[in-house]
C-alpha cells in the first residue's frame, strides 16, 4: 500500500509531518510519497537519518496557504503539494492521499479531480467521536456548507458504510441533528430531510439534538456543514476547557488530594487519550472516488501517523465500495 502524503500541509509542516510519516513506515510497514518541497523534506529525512526505501518525495514548488480561496488557489497553483498530491492518486501513483493543510483546497481538488462516486452528488468529511455508549460519527462537519436535503439523506448511507467497514457496526442507526428531537422541529430544509430520511432504507431513528454528540443516541449523526462545522468546533473545544479545568483543580489540591491523584494517573492517562484529537489521526473526506483523509491543521506527529493509519484501513476496507453498494439500491 502507498499512501500520499502532503508534507507542505499543517501549522508545523514539513518538519512534523515527516515525523509523523517516519513513525507511520516504522509502525505500520507502509510506502509513503511526501509530496512538498523536495530539498527541504529531503534536508529533514536527512536529519532524521532515514536511510530506508519505504519513504519517497514528489516535488511540489507551491503551497496552498490555510488563509487562501480553495476554489481560486486549486485552480492557480496547479502544481501546489494538495493539487500534485490528489492527481497522483487519481493517476493510481498512490492509494490514498492525506493533508492537514487547507481543508477546502483539499476538498475542492479531491471533488475537482477524483469526482464523485457513482450516485454521490456531494461528498461530505466525517468525524469519528467518543461517546457514552463507544463512538459515534458525525458527518458532514464542514465540506458542504449549502448542503440539499438529498446530501444528508446521501451522508447518512456513507456514514453507515464507513462504520460498517472500519467498525464492522451493523444496521447503523441514523440521526438528524436538530434543535428538537420532535418531527416538527427545525427549519423547512429540516423537515425535508426528515422525510427523506424516514422514507429511507436507513436504521433512522428521528432528530437527535446536540447532546447526542456524547451521548452515543445513534451511530450516525448527519447535518449540513454549517451546522456540522460549528458542533465539530464545539467538540473540540469542550474537550480543551475540560481538560484545562481539571488540570487547574488538580494543582490546586491538598496533599491527601495529590495521593489521590498518583493514585488515578492512569485513568486520568486514559481519560486524555480518549479526548486527544491525535488518537483519531484525521478525517475522511467520504463520496470522493478516492480515499482522501483530512488532518486538524495543528496535528503533531501523533496525529500524522494515525492519520496515515487511517488511510489505509479505509483502503483496506474497501469503503467506497461499499458505499456505492449502499447507495445504489439504498434510496
Amino acid at each position: 500500500m502507498k499512501i500520499i502524503v502532503d508534507a507542505m500541509g499543517g501549522d508545523h509542516a514539513p518538519g512534523v509531518v515527516i515525523d509523523g510519516a517516519l513513525a507511520a513506515v516504522k509502525e505500520y510497514n507502509t510506502e509513503i510519497i511526501l509530496v512538498g518541497d523536495e530539498a527541504k523534506i529531503k534536508a529533514h529525512l536527512a536529519k532524521a537519518r532515514y536511510l530506508g526505501d519505504k519513504i519517497s518525495v514528489q516535488h511540489a514548488d507551491e503551497v496552498i496557504e490555510m488563509h487562501e480561496s480553495p476554489a481560486t488557489s486549486v485552480r492557480r497553483k496547479r502544481n501546489s503539494s494538495i493539487v500534485v498530491g490528489i492527481n497522483l492518486v487519481k493517476e493510481g501513483k498512490g492509494d490514498a492521499f492525506f493533508s492537514a493543510g487547507n481543508t477546502g483546497a483539499v476538498v475542492s481538488a479531491a471533488t475537482l479531480s477524483l469526482r464523485c462516486l457513482p450516485g454521490i452528488e456531494r461528498p461530505g468529511i466525517a468525524i469519528v467521536t467518543p461517546t457514552l455508549k463507544g463512538i459515534s460519527l458525525i458527518i458532514d462537519v464542514g465540506a458542504n456548507i449549502d448542503a440539499k436535503p438529498l446530501h444528508l439523506l446521501q451522508y447518512g448511507f456513507m456514514g453507515c458504510a464507513y462504520l460498517e467497514g472500519i467498525f464492522h457496526k451493523q444496521n447503523c442507526s441514523v440521526g438528524l441533528l436538530n434543535v428538537g428531537e420532535e418531527e416538527s422541529k427545525g427549519t423547512d430544509f429540516i423537515k425535508e430531510t426528515y422525510e427523506l430520511l424516514s422514507k429511507s432504507k436507513l436504521n433512522f431513528i428521528g432528530n437527535v439534538e446536540g447532546k447526542a454528540l456524547f451521548s452515543g443516541a445513534c451511530d450516525v449523526i448527519v447535518c449540513d456543514g454549517f451546522l456540522g462545522n460549528v458542533a465539530l468546533k464545539v467538540i473540540e473545544g469542550t474537550a480543551e476547557a475540560i481538560q484545562v479545568f481539571l488540570k487547574r483543580h488538580l494543582l490546586k489540591a491538598n496533599l491527601l488530594g495529590k495521593l489521590g491523584i498518583l493514585l488515578l494517573k492512569k485513568t486520568f492517562i486514559t481519560f486524555k487519550k480518549d479526548l486527544d484529537y491525535a488518537e483519531y489521526g484525521g478525517a475522511p473526506l467520504l463520496g470522493v472516488d478516492g480515499v482522501v483523509i483530512i488532518g486538524h491543521g495543528r496535528s503533531n506527529a501523533r496525529a500524522i501517523k494515525n492519520a496515515i493509519r487511517v488511510a489505509g484501513e479505509e483502503v483496506e476496507s474497501k469503503v467506497n465500495q461499499k458505499i456505492i453498494e449502499a447507495i445504489t439500491p439504498g434510496i
